[in-house]
């Protein structure tokens, strides 16, 4: 049996303002993770049992575009394994679903790594990283890249668009929460929502953008300087910022402040906003009481993360 794990990611800095060329900062989330068992079958097929989404079933069963048997398929394609092996394949994850934790890149990830020591295939960190760029294609047309690169590396990822994504190292540890609305993010109709307002106003909107642009780099900065105490403050007014672009949500905004009156550093949201999650970033000693407040408040979940 071979069994390989990925952790989930959260995006920290330059949500919407990455869309129109500015840089945008994520990094992995290592207290979730998705975890993928392979082992030799004794019978006939290659058998998935994915209980988390409630599927067991032999891959010849499921159509080809199910994401976790198009895993499979492009997986023995490309190490030309042929014919098929006899698998039993067990998929667990932690991360949860469509909550911009990177939940499908983690599984890919994961399921790619086992498939490929489970068949004595060679493959490095850059070979994972663009075969599950590839299935990320499949599923969302023009993925950024970000979720397959930092749960390949598990290393914070420093992103603009059109340019290579560049992994830096963290100076010194830092503490977050990240707590989920229960509401889900309407990532499409929040990102066109802030087009139709840049198409209104183009030069005031580029200037938002340039204001969250200067923010993510000065936050990487002081990540790499080992200076996360700077951070809060940053994470504070890039928040501002996406209040300005109509992206949070009375939801967000009651967990931030909540998280800030129980004396987190600073608080925004994360990803595409309007639902999906909120991130506060503590000092470690405060994440307990900081996770029962946002819990008090409406949170659905916490997950306290240390980024390494």
């Amino acid at each position: 049996m071979t069994k390989s794990s990925a952790p989930g990611k959260i995006i920290l800095f330059g949500e919407h303002a990455v869309v129109y060329g500015r840089p945008a900062l994520a990094v992995p989330v290592s207290q979730v993770h998705a975890d993928a068992d392979v082992s030799d079958s004794e019978r006939p097929g290659i058998w998935i049992d994915a209980p988390d989404v409630n599927l067991h079933a032999e891959l010849n069963t499921l159509p080809s575009d199910q994401p976790i048997a198009s895993v499979i398929h492009n997986f023995l394609f490309l190490a030309r394994v042929s014919p098929f092996p006899d698998l039993e394949i067990k998929i667990t994850a932690s991360i949860p679903v469509a909550s911009g934790l990177g939940s499908g890149a983690a599984v890919t990830v994961a399921l790619t790594r086992a498939l490929a020591a489970q068949l004595n295939y060679s493959m490095t960190d850059e070979e994972v990283n663009a075969f599950a760029y590839e299935i990320e294609k499949l599923y969302h047309g023009t993925p950024s890249g970000i979720d397959n690169t930092v749960v390949t590396y598990a290393k914070p990822v420093y992103f603009v668009k059109g340019q290579l994504m560049e992994i830096f190292k963290v100076g010194q540890p830092f503490t977050l929460v990240i707590a989920d609305t229960g509401i889900s993010a309407p990532t499409r109709e929040s990102v066109g929502d802030v087009r139709r307002l840049w198409m209104n106003d183009k030069a005031g909107w580029e200037t938002v953008f340039d204001k969250i642009g200067e923010v993510s780099f000065t936050a990487r900065r002081a990540i790499e300087a080992g200076r996360p105490d700077l951070l809060g403050q940053l994470i504070d007014e890039n928040q501002a910022l996406l209040q300005k672009l109509t992206v949070s949500s009375p939801e967000l905004d009651r967990l931030i402040e909540t998280a800030r009156n129980a004396g987190a550093m600073g608080a925004k949201l994360s990803g595409g906003g309007r639902g999906g999650n909120m991130i506060a970033l503590v000092q470690p000693e405060m994440a307990e009481s900081i996770s029962a407040a946002l819990k008090e408040a409406g949170a659905k979940n916490t997950i306290t993360t240390r980024v390494l």
